[in-house]
């Protein structure tokens, strides 16, 4: 019968090792596995760097996850750990047991350094959580499985950190033998000619989430469209603040918003689109909406100006019908008819989960058209409907139409015109009143499970009051 060490004991003799500097790869190559991760971790956190190389080539499980210990990068130890990879990336180093695949430098939520530490503690190995690669793993690359590289990538500043840097240097010089699979990819104030140069060394095919906000004009935004095009596994594209320069000719606008909207043909994975604060979308949104080749969950315009005619054209495309999500935030419809929303609702009514009309501008002569709509969308959990300046009789009305939906956990309704003087000013006490009148009625028709009544923003603070079972005013 085989004697096991207590874990906590080879935790100890592994430290000694450590601290005696006496690490070598033979003793490496006796080392139980499991004492690996324990004390790669103090290697890690004490900055020891030969020993980093060492246990790096002897790695003995598929996935190595050093994004969650690199909260605070350093430099130094993060060159020990690619100088280790070197010697297994050109081969100078092949270990009995190596079996290295994977560098995940993504930060993940669930800590698993952690997590081998505390069930070390407890005697139990959990191997196969070392051993599971990240779901969907890039392509190979001419037949063979070269080392990959997973990274989440958030460009903000101007120029790289000194890590990403020493990174892009690294594969760049190591170009076939190395697979960098970015999945996601935040740009976020970085000029356009720095983003260059890293989607050149990222796989594109692996990006599956994108977000630009980096205040571009419309050129500018066209010059990043052929590498959008090439994220051919792309699921979700947030894209923000964009704005059309008043030099642009109407030609030019619709040649640069044809170089965009060009390359949705290619994204037969997208999913998940929001654009927000994007005001070529103006009489455009046809040319977008034709190029969709999937079906969306997940549809954001919001703080736009869209035409009457875009709207029309929303509620005809063939890509929204399985909608769960639909945020129409800040698209000022006041003066539009809303019956092209009326059919947009029905289409979506046995799917969608989440309406946002907040500050739309709807107001009483517009509700009703939605109404019976809005009454079939049994799945909705979620129902924005704040920053609409409707009156006390047509909320009654609303709130009668939401009574079989079911599924609502969360509602957000303006306060009635009625709480507002002549000069629009709220009268705090006339709002509770009205605010209690109305969940009374509420609770007569249905239970809810939370609804909320808000005024607009208090031109002081910038904050809104609400009413919930009692009045909660702005801070000012």
């Amino acid at each position: 019968m085989r004697i096991r060490t207590p874990p906590r004991l080879l935790e100890l003799a592994g430290r000694s090792l450590l601290r005696d500097q006496a690490l070598t790869m033979s003793t490496l190559e006796e080392l139980p596995t499991e004492l690996f991760p324990p004390l790669f971790m103090e290697a890690f956190s004490g900055r020891r760097c030969e020993a980093l190389k060492l246990m790096v080539q002897a790695w003995p499980f598929l996935r190595l996850p050093l994004g969650s210990l690199m909260k605070r990068p350093c430099l130094e130890t993060f060159q020990a750990v690619l100088d280790g990879l070197d010697a297994l990336v050109t081969q100078r180093v092949r270990l009995r047991r190596w079996k290295l695949q994977v560098l995940d430098l993504q930060d993940v939520s669930e800590n698993f350094w952690m997590v081998w530490s505390e069930v070390m503690a407890g005697g139990c190995l959990p191997n196969d959580m070392w051993n599971r690669k990240p779901v969907q793993d890039c392509p190979r690359m001419g037949g063979q499985q070269p080392l990959t590289v997973f990274i989440d990538l958030c460009l903000k500043n101007r120029t790289l950190d000194e890590c990403l840097t020493c990174l892009f240097l690294w594969v760049k010089q190591r170009e076939g033998l190395l697979h960098l699979c970015c999945k996601k990819l935040k740009m976020l104030g970085m000029p356009l000619h720095n983003i260059r140069n890293v989607l050149k060394i990222v796989n594109l095919d692996c990006i599956q989430e994108v977000e630009v906000n980096c205040n571009w004009t419309l050129p500018v935004l066209a010059e990043f469209t052929p590498y959008l095009g090439q994220m051919r596994n792309l699921h979700r594209l947030v894209l923000s603040d964009v704005d059309v320069s008043r030099y642009i000719s109407p030609e030019k606008k619709k040649e640069f918003v044809t170089q965009f909207t060009s390359q949705f043909l290619k994204l037969r994975y997208l999913q998940k689109l929001y654009m927000n604060s994007v005001s070529f979308l103006e009489g455009h949104l046809d040319q977008l909406l034709s190029c969709l080749k999937t079906s969306l969950k997940i549809l954001a315009i919001t703080n736009c100006v869209l035409l009457e005619s875009d709207l029309r054209h929303l509620s005809k495309c063939p890509s929204i019908g399985q909608l769960k999500t639909l945020d129409l935030t800040g698209i000022r419809l006041a003066n539009f008819s809303l019956v092209p929303l009326q059919v947009l609702l029905e289409k979506v009514a046995g799917t969608l989960e989440y309406l946002d009309l907040d500050d739309c501008g709807i107001v009483d002569s517009q509700v009703n058209t939605i109404l019976p709509a809005l009454s079939r969308c049994f799945e909705l959990t979620t129902f924005n409907f704040r920053g609409n300046p409707v009156s006390m009789a047509t909320l009654e009305n609303l709130l009668c139409h939401t009574i079989r939906l079911d599924n609502l956990c969360l509602e957000l309704y303006p306060a009635p015109r009625e709480s507002y003087d002549a000069g629009g000013t709220l009268c705090r006490s006339r709002f509770a009143q009205l605010g209690a009148e109305l969940m009374g009625r509420v609770r007569d028709l249905r239970e809810p499970k939370r609804i909320l009544f808000c005024t607009d923003y208090c031109p002081r603070c910038g904050n809104r009051s609400f009413y919930d079972l009692e009045l909660d005013q702005c801070c000012c």
